[in-house]
């Protein structure tokens, strides 16, 4: 690359939604790796210092001499841009893909018996906040993880170990393209069937509550014309089987007495650094250390594997056979050792159950009305979790005993982490994670 690209780099990636660092200067930018993928379009690796931290990021770079206008949008300098929205060059990852090809450092691979169509053309998805997808078709997303971390990523680890047992509750992997860094060999993208009749949980979640909010009053959730009761029972029971399909691909584990203490210390720390930053948790702080301290009581031993990480309605897509679940990667600003570590399978059905919460509340932040729709969020709420959970006791999921007490301190947990982030990024929003200690 140009001199006049290190110029320009520095101020375009403190403007992209997947850059990590926003708030905090950028010290310096340095280009790690530079390798030519086809005619016009690199894949480049740098380095950006921030303080005493060095983050290591992603790009495709496309050059033109004279700058089309389909691409103004993503420009980074005079002759350079963002080369993820250049359509007409994108296929070389398709084709470096589908031939198993080595470009230099880097190595493009696809699963075996997998046969690549290289015709698709891309489009990016625009939605998306830690990574860049681009859309083949209506076959194909390949996901460039944009901010790296030395190591196989969890996402193609765990999607490749459960297609390879048939789960029926993934999206097929087809291919991926991978480097070494630091002495590791480091995913830095991966390929899947594009479910182009799936629709998205968070929003069939926010049809069925918009559809009671506007039904007559006297309507209950079950009655109003988009009860979602039924799907998030099938969701529970997908996330039942997905769990137990993690159990038999990878190494399970137990935790003992003495560690599930030290793991709700851990709780009461978070929650101590969430008082001090936010301290109108406070009032509500011994409604978590109560919860923390039944945890802590438990004698018997807590079950542990692999599990989603980040699971939220977001991340799951209703086909027209059955709920998928999607973005194995974990939570991406969490070490990679931690997104690969073993935890409780009720981690991820915390996660589940606030995200149920988020979905019948979130609406009512700045609602004229949140007054008198609060009764009909809470029992849509309640009503969709305790539907999730049956059909999580129905897949096979475990859920008795002493399971309900950590159930609920890791929702508690969760939503202290809710609370922060939420008075750092929508302050408006913060009733809802508080509601959780009520």
């Amino acid at each position: 690359m140009t001199t006049s690209f290190h110029e320009f780099l520095t101020g375009w990636i403190a403007r992209q939604r997947w850059f990590a660092g926003k708030g905090r200067a950028i010290e310096e930018v340095t280009v790690e790796s530079d390798v030519e993928i086809g005619p016009g379009l690199n894949h480049v690796i740098i380095a950006v210092r921030q303080g005493e931290e060095r983050d290591l990021y992603q790009l495709l770079v496309g050059t033109h001499d004279e700058m089309p206008q389909r691409l103004t949008h993503a420009r980074i300098g005079p002759h350079t841009y963002d080369g993820t929205h250049d359509a007409e060059r994108t296929g070389a990852l398709l084709e470096a893909m589908a031939d198993d090809r080595d470009i230099g450092p880097l190595r493009f691979r696809h699963l075996p018996g997998v046969r690549i169509d290289v015709s698709p053309r891309s489009l990016v998805i625009g939605a998306e906040q830690s990574n860049t997808s681009l859309v083949y078709g209506d076959v194909y997303i390949c996901k460039l993880f944009r901010r790296l971390t030395p190591g196989l990523n969890p996402e193609l680890e765990i999607v490749t170990a459960l297609a390879a047992q048939g789960s029926a509750n993934i999206a097929r992997p087809y291919g991926w393209i991978e480097t070494d860094i630091d002495g590791e060999s480091t995913t830095l993208a991966i390929m899947q069937e594009f479910l182009s009749a799936a629709n998205d949980g968070w929003a069939l979640a926010l049809t069925s509550v918009r559809d009671l909010y506007a039904s007559m009053p006297g309507v209950s959730a079950d009655e109003a014309g988009g009860d979602f009761a039924a799907e998030a029972f099938r969701l529970g029971t997908a996330t039942a089987h997905v769990h137990k399909e993690l159990a038999e691909a990878f190494p399970t584990g137990v935790v003992e007495a003495p560690e599930v203490k030290r793991m709700t210390e851990g709780f009461r720390r978070r929650l101590d650094r969430a008082v001090s930053e936010v301290p109108q948790l406070a009032r509500y702080a011994g409604v978590a250390h109560d919860a923390f301290d039944r945890v802590a009581d438990i004698d018997g031993s807590v079950n542990v594997q692999r599990v989603h990480g980040d699971y939220h309605l977001g991340q799951v897509m209703r086909t027209p056979t059955d709920w998928v679940v999607l973005d194995f990667e974990g939570e991406p600003g969490q070490p990679l050792a931690e997104r690969r570590g073993l935890a409780s399978p009720l981690r991820d059905v915390a996660g589940m159950l606030r995200s149920f919460d988020y979905a019948a509340r979130h609406i009512l932040a700045d609602h004229p009305d949140a007054a008198a729709l609060l009764p009909r969020a809470e029992e849509w709420a309640a009503r969709n979790r305790a539907a999730f959970l049956a059909g999580y006791s129905e897949g096979g999921g475990r859920l008795h005993g002493d399971d309900a007490a950590l159930l609920h301190a890791l929702e508690l947990s969760k939503a202290v982490y809710e609370v922060v982030y939420e008075a750092r990024n929508r302050p408006s929003w913060i009733s809802i994670p508080l509601s959780a200690f009520s």
